[in-house]
């Protein structure tokens, strides 16, 4: 008989933990925005770091981004990274929970105005 552990299992992510999903499936985020990335600044380090700080201020929002029909959890800067956003992409900024217009405002606001 397999031994149970008390871990989680690590393709499980906890409820709440860094890269977990941020909106239960289904729900419909409360505020979403289209942006284009700026033709001369590919989301790379240190601008995505930019806005995963400021996605992190909002801890009472589920943020995610999205391009090229990936989608990114954009308190996480892995997950962002992992989109692969080359200046001129569109991104579609969703979010749900505490702030959320206020969330998707500032964040698009952050996008417009990246710089290399």
């Amino acid at each position: 008989m397999p031994s149970r552990s008390s871990e989680p299992d690590a393709g499980s992510p906890r409820p709440g933990a860094a890269g977990s999903p941020p909106a239960a499936a289904g729900s419909p985020p409360a505020a979403e925005a289209t942006v284009v990335l700026p033709a001369d600044v590919d989301l790379h380090a240190r601008p995505a770091a930019q806005f995963v700080r400021l996605a992190m201020s909002f801890s009472g929002a589920r943020i995610t981004v999205a391009a090229g029909g990936r989608e990114a959890d954009a308190k996480s800067l892995l997950s962002v990274l992992s989109l692969g956003a080359k200046g001129g992409t569109s991104l579609r900024l969703s979010a749900g929970g505490d702030d959320a217009a206020g969330a998707v405002e500032a964040l698009a606001a952050c996008v417009a105005g990246l710089t290399e």
